[in-house]
């Protein structure tokens, strides 16, 4: 369903396949934490993930988290990130840089005259961005998928 696009030292990217969404059970009414009512089993819709993903095909990849540094952000090392192109870098925001040759996922921070590039665990110590840098800010982060039952 996912190809691999490219595998740098931090990430590795997929293109979404489009082509043949699966469109799983998908229960609208939410999953109730108390008691369920006998009528709830019988309300099933279909939802494809790739439709609840991915705003826009042509400008989606994913890429699996390489490492810690964005855990207090809740990425974890083997999480997939769906990364938006064509969504401009804000303030803020969590996006896939490439800097200096290497690809990274941090916090963008825009300074005055500067940018930092801050990650979300404190073993870690934010990339300052100056004119001697090069940064391509490669797409934004809109979704985290977690796995949490291991195979």
């Amino acid at each position: 369903m996912y190809t691999t696009r490219k595998k740098s030292s931090g990430l590795e990217f997929l293109v979404p396949g489009m082509g043949n969404p699966l469109g799983l059970p998908y229960f609208d009414g939410g999953i109730s934490a108390g008691f369920p009512s006998p009528a709830d089993d019988f309300k099933e819709d279909r939802i494809s993930l790739d439709r609840e993903l991915v705003n826009d095909p042509e400008a989606t990849f994913f890429a699996r988290v390489n490492g810690d540094s964005m855990q207090g952000a809740g990425m974890d090392d083997g999480d997939l990130l769906v990364i938006d192109k064509s969504i401009e870098a804000y303030d803020g925001c969590i996006a896939v840089c490439f800097v200096d040759g290497d690809f990274t996922v941090k916090r963008i921070k825009k300074q005055k005259d500067y940018i930092e590039l801050l990650p979300e665990n404190p073993k870690y110590r934010p990339i300052r961005i100056t004119e001697e840098n090069n940064l391509v800010i490669w797409g934004v982060v809109t979704n985290i998928v977690k796995r949490i039952h291991k195979k």
